[in-house]
């Protein structure tokens, strides 16, 4: 997983917004004169609200079923 990089700096002067970010499940490397120095995540096993997990369902990429199916066949045995 990718992570974002925030400086020392931006992290004091932007803290709130670094901290929704987080809230909403991004991770930060915190920077120190480029140098990577802590790291940002949001804690384990927090449950998501209803407006949480709308806000994922809206950045999910769009499907092809056609597309799908034929993934799908190409992995599956179908002679069991």
């Amino acid at each position: 997983m990718a992570h974002s990089r925030v400086g020392i700096r931006e992290l004091r002067n932007n803290g709130g917004d670094v901290l929704e970010r987080v809230q909403a499940g991004e991770h930060f490397i915190v920077t120190k004169s480029g140098r990577a120095v802590a790291e940002i995540r949001p804690l384990a096993h927090r449950t998501l609200d209803r407006n949480a997990l709308l806000a994922r369902w809206r950045h999910l990429p769009s499907v092809d079923p056609v597309a799908f199916r034929r993934d799908i066949d190409e992995v599956l045995d179908t002679s069991i």
